[in-house]
């Protein structure tokens, strides 16, 4: 890198030479390449200024005026997860109105006769929510462009205040699970599913859409507290109901995803019915949590340490997965590290701090960009590797890439927070590399400059603000060393997990249940590990007259464990059809579940917004009406709905009625949607609704979630000092 007379820069990689004019804002260092690539971000965020948009799947690829960020040089659209990251890292701050604009293009009124304002969830998963269902990432930025004093501000606040309590509504009515106390749905951002699910969820997303996401429920956490302190400033009385929400979701997180064992937060868990452990840990998520102040102090530091990194990156998901081309897997992703970065600063971990802020740095040289990904041991931007070549996908100047940049050195380095205040947090061992032998280093930013000035004593291993002095819009810092918290950085960030097994085989002797194990596999039953095997063996597992769900995992022999097999479950189910409302009588007291056999073959697994989405009414005698959601993701064969649980009474009539739910072809939004069905076509949320099943689960209290309520409550003052350190 080398800096040109007119301020611009000249830039050479192993792809060529660039050259960047000078920018309205600047870093003053020892580095020119720090100061350099802070040029090329500005330059690159630029070119993502449009005035309109295009995307293949609406309005048949044709512009659609829209001022306002577009994705990347390869996505020339604006999706809601990928401007909202973008947007929360450094867009609000550095140009608030488009981030208004394209933040407004995600919301959405209704076009099917309902009330309501929305925030749309991109295309996706077997059609798009509620398998995916990480929309409520729109608050995450949102919360940064509403206290202006300016109409724009106050107009764009009255918007979000009516779309969170929308959104939230509608998600807590077909997304919470009241039992588990935890939002279904897919990982955040992680949303190609052989890359971080098992194998076989490919084909099969069923499991997904009734799984358990870290990164998902932290998201929602973070829309609830919004929520909460809107409500307060408003005087609605829901503030204190949004502030038990997130108080008893933030008490189930801490407990469902962490796994003592590894020191680390599971990326997610399986089902209500088999709520098993994943061997499986993301970077995103584990740095939202640690944002959100979530994470006790002492677990947010072992799992920042715990967590693999290379001195190419930090891989997005942890173990790596076989035979699985590169693209969430075997790779890095700068926006990832620049979250990573911020949890870092946020419990004071020097060594993650030091290591995010190379790797963002070093790939944005090696490349000449802000890349999409990389290959995580070499961090390049492609690598050959037969079949498993990749990254698969990668676009220069993806805008959450440059934003985490941007933010990488405003916050990051300078400690410029998005309210204003300074606080650096900048570990000792980047002294050499950004001061040299100079005494300060300096921001320009639009309206303010920020000088460090570097103390004498190098005797700590993080620089922290000692004082500071304002005059004007300047601020001079000096800066002392101090003690961080203790911290290390795990380097098996490339091992590979085992592939995953098949289901289990589950055969009927008597009283028993018999398993065969195969060797270096492990069994869990209902959610719980119940068996090893080193060498291959049988067990039993008692028999029960209720449903018992079975999958197996392989271990390695450095203990290693992989992604779940399939689940194999088992019960005495009860075939109801024939004409709504069905009829079916209880054999027993007890707990019931229900799945609908269906077809839905309106778009394909990967994609659409077409998921069906129905409401079951059950109504016994004796009980207040019951009923829950039945999700139908898209499949080329029949499969299996969603759950609804229910109780009954012995010999107890009960009955089962269909009505329409809710999906994202309702939106007014997807009108311009051409790449399938439910856009311009209208509305559709529909599906071959065949046979529906009964079988009966084991005993629960009568309300599951007073048990969470009471472990939420024990940690309700561990959670608010979390929030204020």
């Amino acid at each position: 890198m080398d800096e040109l007379p007119d301020g611009g820069y000249r830039l050479q990689h192993p792809g060529g030479e660039r050259r960047i004019a000078a920018q309205p804002l600047a870093s003053d260092t020892a580095s020119v390449m720090f100061d350099g690539l802070f040029a090329v971000a500005q330059a690159e965020l630029d070119e993502a200024r449009v005035a309109s948009i295009t995307d293949g799947a609406f309005d048949s690829g044709q512009p659609i005026p829209c001022p306002c960020f577009e994705t990347g040089e390869k996505w020339r659209y604006v999706w809601t997860r990928d401007v909202s990251y973008a947007i929360d890292l450094a867009l609000a701050r550095l140009d608030p109105q488009r981030a208004r604009a394209s933040l407004r293009f995600k919301l959405s009124e209704t076009r099917a006769g309902t009330k309501g304002l929305y925030v749309a969830q991109d295309t996706g998963s077997g059609g798009s929510w509620p398998i995916s269902s990480d929309r409520v990432v729109w608050f995450l930025a949102a919360q940064h462009l509403i206290d202006g004093n300016d109409d724009d501000s106050r107009r764009f606040a009255g918007e979000v205040w009516r779309a969170l309590t929308d959104t939230l509504a509608q998600d807590r009515r077909y997304v919470f699970d009241e039992a588990m106390g935890l939002y279904r749905g897919e990982t955040s951002f992680l949303d190609w599913r052989e890359q971080s699910y098992p194998r076989w969820t490919a084909n099969d997303v069923g499991f997904i859409a009734q799984s358990f996401a870290l990164s998902t429920n932290v998201l929602q956490y973070r829309a609830l507290r919004l929520a909460e302190r809107l409500a307060r400033e408003r005087g609605d009385a829901r503030a204190e109901q949004y502030a038990k929400q997130a108080q008893d979701l933030g008490a189930t997180i801490e407990r469902r995803f962490w796994r003592e064992d590894r020191g680390l937060y599971m990326s997610y868990i399986g089902t209500a019915a088999h709520p098993v452990p994943f061997e499986a840990y993301d970077l995103l998520g584990l740095s939202l949590l640690v944002d959100s102040g979530i994470a006790p102090r002492e677990r947010a530091l072992r799992a920042l340490s715990r967590y693999p990194a290379l001195d190419s990156g930090s891989p997005v998901i942890w173990p790596q997965q076989p035979d699985t081309a590169i693209y969430h897997n075997r790779a890095s992703w700068p926006f990832v590290s620049a979250y990573s970065l911020r949890a870092a600063r946020a419990t004071g971990h020097a060594p993650r701090i030091a290591h995010e802020i190379r790797a963002l740095m070093r790939g944005a040289a090696l490349a000449g960009s802000n890349m999409e990904n990389f290959e995580l041991t070499t961090q390049a931007v492609h690598v050959d590797d037969g079949a498993l070549s990749g990254p698969v996908v990668n676009s220069p100047r993806q805008l959450w890439s440059v934003a985490g940049y941007l933010d990488m050195v405003i916050e990051g380095v300078f400690g410029v927070m998005p309210d204003g205040r300074i606080e650096p947090k900048l570990p000792v061992e980047l002294v050499p590399v950004l001061f040299g032998d100079r005494e300060t280093i300096s921001l320009q930013l639009a309206n303010r400059r920020i000088t460090l000035r570097r103390p004498r004593e190098l005797s700590g291993d993080l620089l922290v603000a000692k004082s500071m002095h304002t005059e004007g819009d300047s601020t001079a810092v000096q800066l002392v060393a101090a003690r961080s918290a203790d911290g290390t950085l795990a380097s098996d960030a490339a091992a590979f997990a085992p592939a995953s097994p098949e289901a289990p085989r589950v055969d009927a002797d008597g009283a028993q249940w018999k398993i065969a194990l195969p060797a270096r596999t492990r069994l869990y039953v209902d959610g719980a590990r119940q068996a090893d095997a080193g060498e291959a063996r049988t067990v039993e597992v008692p028999r029960g007259d209720v449903e018992q769900c079975f999958s197996l995992t392989r271990v390695d022999a450095n203990g290693l464990e992989s992604l779940h097999g399939p689940t194999r479950c088992t019960g005495d189910e009860i075939t109801v059809a024939g004409e709504w409302p069905r009829r079916w009588i209880a054999p027993h007291d007890g707990r019931y579940a229900v799945r609908a056999d269906f077809l839905n073959p309106h778009g394909p697994i990967n994609t659409g917004i077409t998921a069906a989405v129905k409401w079951l009414d059950v109504q016994c005698t004796g009980q207040p009406a019951q009923g829950g959601v039945l999700v139908m993701p898209h499949g080329q064969a029949r499969q299996r709905s969603s759950a609804v649980t229910f109780r009954a009474a012995a010999g107890a009539e009960c009955r089962f009625g269909l009505r329409d739910g809710f999906n994202m072809s309702y939106l007014s939004h997807n009108a311009h949607y051409t790449g399938g069905s439910g856009g311009q076509s209208g509305p559709l949320n529909a599906a071959d609704v065949g046979a529906l099943h009964v079988v009966a689960l084991a005993p629960t209290p009568d309300t599951p979630s007073d048990t969470l309520a009471k472990d939420a409550s024990k940690q309700t003052a561990t959670l608010a000092e979390n929030r204020t350190q």
